[in-house]
């Protein structure tokens, strides 16, 4: 049975529209029968990728890039490399590993049909391979050798790969399964939208003119958000070709960057930078388990005398019991609390926390 790490968050923010929708509102579902405020998974996981390089959590070694321009890096790596004429060269290295490339209208770069997630190793290795045959990919004629080399350089994923996975339609056996998952995160109670009109006001303006230049209104909310995310150790282990060391770097980066990273949906309006008020995080063998419906029944303000937050992590805390029980796994966990609600084991900070995790997923690849 594999061994799993879970991540529970609850973070209120200010009044914020931190990842919108096709018309510009903050994201929202229907969540036991009420509107919840969303931010999707999708944006935290960037938010988080991001974060890795942004904190220095990560080296850049041990991170990717996604990009349709690939093959602008690849180009770049061999220039420093003292080559000049290079297109060719680097058009047969693609058609080789089957990725097709396209010449942007533009400006006739080179760039993939779609985006490319493959780790700054896999970059500089491509890079070497063609330079190292760099006559054979020139003249279109690469022999098994380049071919070779060509094929070694991808399948070392970065840690961001490891963790949040890739497809290559192309390249099948390039796809990487992803061994974190990630809630998209709703708000624990209901929600209404708020708007902001607002005028830009024209600092110099003629003696006939209005001295607004434009007017408009901004949707936003202000909500407590529960987010959950869960990594398999195994496969992610597996995934950097059993280094388990680089694995638990990994997930203690991983749950940094969960707790640190803020989305930055509309930050220049609203500098919503609301730390979280409550993590726990655990390390057990069993199935995931997901506490959302903690939340089912939306939480009141008068629900707690310390406020929503609160109300929501004992209803967390009450909600994991319940399973735990029901279910028979574990229902430890160690939690960063602000609100002063969880009964369980606290750490001081989150160092402690992480440093805490850390330990117990080293324990778990010790065995």
């Amino acid at each position: 049975m594999s061994s799993i790490v879970e991540i529970h968050v609850l973070q209120n923010f200010a009044p914020s529209n931190l990842n919108r929708d096709d018309t510009g509102a903050p994201k929202d579902a229907v969540f036991g029968g009420v509107r919840r405020s969303r931010i999707s998974s999708q944006c935290m996981k960037r938010a988080s990728r991001l974060h890795f390089s942004r904190a220095e959590l990560l080296d850049q070694t041990e991170v990717a890039t996604r990009t349709r321009n690939v093959a602008g890096r690849i180009s770049e790596l061999l220039v420093e490399r003292g080559r000049a004429d290079y297109e060719k060269a680097i058009e047969t290295a693609f058609a080789e590993v089957s990725l097709k490339l396209k010449k942007r209208k533009q400006d006739g770069q080179l760039q993939s049909e779609y985006l490319l997630f493959l780790g700054n190793r896999e970059i500089a290795a491509l890079a070497a391979a063609i330079d190292a045959h760099y006559d054979e990919f020139a003249k279109g004629k690469p022999g098994r050798d380049a071919k070779a080399a060509l094929e070694a350089c991808i399948g070392s994923p970065s840690i961001d790969v490891a963790l949040f996975g890739r497809m290559l339609a192309d390249r099948k056996d390039f796809n990487v399964d992803a061994a974190a998952q990630v809630a998209h995160a709703i708000s624990t109670h209901r929600v209404d939208r708020d708007f902001d009109f607002f005028t830009a006001v024209d600092d110099f303006v003629q003696a006939d003119e209005a001295v607004s230049g434009m007017l408009g209104t901004v949707e936003f909310n202000s909500s407590c958000y529960y987010r959950y995310a869960v990594v398999n150790l195994d496969l992610l282990a597996r995934n950097l070709g059993g280094d388990r060391e680089l694995a638990a770097k990994g997930v203690r980066a991983f749950a940094q960057s969960m707790i640190e990273a803020v989305p930055t949906g509309k930050q220049n309006t609203f500098a919503a930078h609301n730390p979280p008020a409550f993590v726990a995080v655990g390390v057990r063998t069993g199935m995931p388990m997901n506490l959302a419906n903690a939340f089912e029944k939306p939480v009141h303000p008068g629900e707690h005398e310390a406020g929503i937050t609160a109300a929501s992590v004992c209803r967390l805390e009450q909600t994991l019991g319940r399973y735990a029980s029901a279910y028979g796994v574990s229902a430890h966990m160690s939690a960063l609390d602000l609100t002063d609600a969880w009964q369980g084991e606290r750490k001081a900070s989150m160092a402690e926390l992480l440093d805490g995790l850390t330990a117990q997923v080293k324990s778990v690849y010790a065995t």
